[in-house]
Protein backbone atom coordinates (compact mmCIF):
# COMPACT_ATOMS: atom_id res chain seq x y z
CA UNK A 1 0.00 0.00 0.00
CA UNK A 2 1.55 2.98 -1.04
CA UNK A 3 0.59 6.72 0.19
CA UNK A 4 -1.52 8.94 -1.92
CA UNK A 5 -0.31 12.26 -3.54
CA UNK A 6 -2.28 15.15 -2.24
CA UNK A 7 -2.05 18.76 -3.79
CA UNK A 8 -3.09 22.18 -2.60
CA UNK A 9 -5.93 21.52 -4.60
CA UNK A 10 -6.98 18.47 -2.22
CA UNK A 11 -5.49 19.35 0.70
CA UNK A 12 -7.97 20.29 2.54
CA UNK A 13 -10.39 17.18 1.77
CA UNK A 14 -7.09 14.80 2.04
CA UNK A 15 -6.05 15.65 5.34
CA UNK A 16 -7.81 18.88 6.99
CA UNK A 17 -11.82 16.80 6.68
CA UNK A 18 -10.20 13.76 7.55
CA UNK A 19 -11.73 11.14 10.38
CA UNK A 20 -8.85 9.99 12.26
CA UNK A 21 -5.08 11.29 12.14
CA UNK A 22 -3.01 11.77 8.68
CA UNK A 23 0.35 11.51 8.92
CA UNK A 24 1.58 14.23 5.72
CA UNK A 25 4.91 13.39 4.35
CA UNK A 26 6.34 17.18 2.85
CA UNK A 27 9.21 15.30 0.01
CA UNK A 28 10.56 16.42 -3.10
CA UNK A 29 12.12 14.64 -5.91
CA UNK A 30 15.65 15.44 -5.87
CA UNK A 31 16.02 14.65 -1.80
CA UNK A 32 17.58 11.28 -0.86
CA UNK A 33 16.57 11.21 2.37
CA UNK A 34 12.68 11.93 1.60
CA UNK A 35 13.41 8.61 -1.13
CA UNK A 36 14.48 6.75 1.75
CA UNK A 37 11.76 7.24 4.21
CA UNK A 38 9.05 7.30 1.47
CA UNK A 39 9.13 2.73 1.83
CA UNK A 40 9.02 3.31 5.25
CA UNK A 41 5.95 5.26 5.94
CA UNK A 42 4.41 2.80 3.15
CA UNK A 43 4.95 -0.17 5.31
CA UNK A 44 3.66 1.91 8.42
CA UNK A 45 -0.04 2.81 6.24
CA UNK A 46 0.18 -1.37 5.42
CA UNK A 47 0.66 -2.31 9.20
CA UNK A 48 -1.42 0.48 10.17
CA UNK A 49 -4.50 1.09 7.81
CA UNK A 50 -7.37 1.71 10.35
CA UNK A 51 -5.05 3.91 12.71
CA UNK A 52 -3.83 6.46 10.42
CA UNK A 53 -3.64 7.66 6.73
CA UNK A 54 -0.18 8.97 4.76
CA UNK A 55 -0.10 11.16 2.10
CA UNK A 56 3.08 13.04 0.27
CA UNK A 57 3.31 16.47 -0.56
CA UNK A 58 5.54 17.40 -2.82
CA UNK A 59 7.30 21.03 -1.85
CA UNK A 60 8.53 22.31 -5.41
CA UNK A 61 4.97 21.30 -6.67
CA UNK A 62 3.37 23.09 -3.40
CA UNK A 63 5.08 25.86 -2.42
CA UNK A 64 2.40 27.47 -0.82
CA UNK A 65 1.68 24.83 1.48
CA UNK A 66 5.36 24.26 2.64
CA UNK A 67 5.09 27.63 3.22
CA UNK A 68 2.47 27.89 5.49
CA UNK A 69 3.68 24.54 7.35
CA UNK A 70 7.29 26.23 7.79
CA UNK A 71 8.80 23.81 6.03
CA UNK A 72 12.19 24.20 5.95
CA UNK A 73 13.89 20.65 5.81
CA UNK A 74 12.84 17.50 4.33
CA UNK A 75 11.45 15.12 4.81
CA UNK A 76 9.31 16.92 7.18
CA UNK A 77 6.31 14.64 7.98
CA UNK A 78 3.71 16.17 10.05
CA UNK A 79 0.71 14.50 11.80
CA UNK A 80 -2.52 16.42 11.52
CA UNK A 81 -5.69 15.83 13.47
CA UNK A 82 -9.10 17.87 13.29
CA UNK A 83 -7.45 19.37 10.99
CA UNK A 84 -4.40 20.91 13.19
CA UNK A 85 -0.84 20.05 13.27
CA UNK A 86 -0.69 17.48 16.86
CA UNK A 87 3.00 16.08 16.05
CA UNK A 88 6.13 16.69 13.77
CA UNK A 89 8.80 14.61 12.85
CA UNK A 90 11.92 16.11 11.24
CA UNK A 91 14.14 14.24 9.26
CA UNK A 92 14.48 9.90 7.68
CA UNK A 93 14.39 7.75 10.42
CA UNK A 94 14.45 3.80 10.58
CA UNK A 95 10.97 2.11 10.96
CA UNK A 96 11.24 1.50 14.62
CA UNK A 97 12.16 5.06 15.38
CA UNK A 98 9.21 6.17 13.30
CA UNK A 99 6.55 3.93 14.81
CA UNK A 100 8.06 5.36 18.21
CA UNK A 101 6.97 8.92 17.27
CA UNK A 102 3.94 7.86 16.06
CA UNK A 103 2.80 5.44 19.02
CA UNK A 104 0.58 7.61 20.15
CA UNK A 105 -1.44 7.83 17.00
CA UNK A 106 -0.78 4.45 15.90
CA UNK A 107 -0.34 2.32 18.98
Amino acid sequence: MTAKATTQATFEQDVLQADGPVLVDFWAEWCGPCRMVAPVLDEIQSDNPDKITIVKLNVDENPELAMKYQITSIPAMKVFQGGEVKKTIIGAKPKPALEQDLAEFIG
